[in-house]
């Protein structure tokens, strides 16, 4: 059986421009009551939570916690012996001295928003950290013994060519000891960040395409598997955390905006670290809102979620495939995504029978 928890911190040093999650750069003053509120939500669920098969602190910024912090927070969380531990980390904040003390708290692997190697696209997308932050990094993860671990890209920007994708591959993949899974995010402008508010950065979708075909094909050339719409990994170093998503697998999410799931049952708690901890102090329970998700409901969206993975589809859940050949691949009776059609998965999605 697997289980997930997922901890949410909510801090980040500035907000990068594309940034729409539930974070936040004026909150840094709660960070210990937060902590604080971490423990007792935990303490109060320990009963109803199994043994984690894994653990992700993700953000916001994981890493503005001090590390003695984050670990403490690991500790209330009963964990299988071979449970996978991630931390999200801003390549700025990766110190050897941190990475020492996450190994040596727990944490089995890493993941690093490098984004870019190129100064000009990295400003563009309104990133703090240095040009040559994932060569660092790279040497820091090795140093403190951690052989899982993730790079994390983003293609779309209006400042990157076609060239910038390219240069920024040569560096990641010719790093001595390149990361053994890379997720490539296509840049979305949405609506309430600076860069859904300006049209004049919004990326085109033509160049987004091709840098997605490029990077796609660098990395299956390099060794790396297609797992999923963003995510390339070589053999043996999947994240067992995101396949446990993809499965529509059971979790539970604690911290402000966390969201849970238990067979059919969704949850999430209040957006805001002030309310959350205040809930939190007062013996109140964080939790927003809930729905339970009908059969039919649970089966589209197992469907869906699969269909976005190199797992597929079996060929019984479409009517027809005839509008949709052009951007699928049909093999002994299942349907997968072909590499044209990841970018328009939603289109082919949409084609799956409803409860199918």
């Amino acid at each position: 059986m697997t289980f997930g928890v997922y901890v949410h911190v909510p801090f980040c040093a500035q907000r990068c421009d594309y940034c729409a999650f539930a974070t936040y750069d004026d909150r840094d003053e709660l960070q210990d009551r937060y902590a604080a509120a971490l423990h007792a939500e935990l303490a109060r669920s320990a009963a109803d939570r199994p043994a984690a098969t894994s653990v992700f602190f993700g953000g916001g910024t994981p890493s503005r916690l001090p590390a003695a912090a984050l670990v403490g927070v690991l500790g209330d969380i009963e964990r299988v012996a071979d449970a996978e531990v991630t931390v999200e980390c801003n390549p700025e904040d990766a110190t050897l001295e941190r990475l020492i003390a996450y190994r040596a708290g727990g944490v089995t692997r890493m993941s690093f928003g490098i984004q870019s190697t190129q100064p000009h696209v990295l400003a563009d997308l309104g990133r703090r950290h240095g040009v040559g932050a994932h060569a660092q990094v790279a040497a820091n993860v090795a140093a403190a013994g951690f052989t899982d671990w993730n790079m994390d890209l983003i293609v779309g920007s209006r400042a990157e060519s076609l060239a910038d994708v390219a240069r920024t591959l040569d560096d990641v993949l010719g790093l001595p000891g390149p990361p053994p899974h890379i997720s490539c995010y296509v840049l979305t402008p949405e609506p309430a960040t600076p860069l859904g508010r300006d049209p004049a950065r919004h990326p085109d979708e033509d160049a987004e395409a091709a840098a997605y075909d490029l990077v796609g094909r660098r990395l299956e050339e390099a060794g790396y598997r297609w797992e999923e719409i963003s995510n390339w990994a070589r053999p043996g170093h999947e994240s067992r955390h995101n396949q446990l998503y993809w499965d529509q697998g059971d979790y539970q999410g604690v911290g402000s905006a966390a969201h849970s799931h238990r067979a059919g049952r969704r949850w999430w708690n209040v957006r805001t670290p002030d309310r959350y901890v205040r809930l939190v102090e007062a013996g109140r329970s964080p939790v927003a809102g809930e729905e339970v998700l009908d059969e039919d409901t649970r089966r589209f969206e197992h469907d869906a979620l699969a269909l976005r993975t190199r797992t597929g589809v079996p060929r019984e859940a479409f009517d027809s495939l005839e509008e949709i050949a052009h951007l699928v691949e049909v093999r002994d009776g299942v349907v997968r995504l072909a590499p044209a059609g990841r970018l328009l998965a939603n289109q082919v999605i949409l084609r799956l029978r409803s409860g199918a």
